[in-house]
């Protein structure tokens, strides 16, 4: 069974999967730059949209100091919880295991590249 209606997505997308009980301690790995916790489920026609638009533009969605990790909250229902998910997709933006913000449905590839660039951009006076 595909997990997904964008089957080939996780092959195509530098994506890795996380559970709930792993989140603090992926976040907690060095790094000097965000994570991206994209929130899902499968036959969820928006998170599909999503992963589609990720597709269509790989290369808009992926920055050097960006890593991306994933869960598919109906199997993982601890991490809705966690998050007080009312829908999906949902994308939680950290710095460290710091959380920054969220972005909330699919807002559209321009608007959601344009708030991780922003995030990226205050990122760095404060490390520099």
């Amino acid at each position: 069974m595909s997990d997904s209606a964008v089957p080939q997505f996780f092959g195509q997308f530098p994506m890795r999967r996380v559970h709930e009980a792993e989140l603090d301690a992926a976040l907690a790995e060095p790094g000097d730059g965000l994570t991206i916790l994209f929130l899902w489920g499968r036959d969820c026609p928006n998170c599909d949209i999503a992963k589609r638009a990720m597709l269509l533009a790989r290369e808009r969605f992926q920055w050097a100091r960006v890593r991306w990790l994933h869960d598919n909250v109906y199997e993982d229902p601890g991490m809705a919880t966690r998050f007080g998910l009312h829908g999906i997709p949902a994308f939680f933006v950290f710095a460290g295991t710091r959380k920054l913000g969220r972005i909330t449905s699919w807002p559209g590839a321009q608007a959601f590249v344009d708030a991780i660039e922003k995030q990226l951009a205050a990122l760095a006076p404060a490390q520099g």
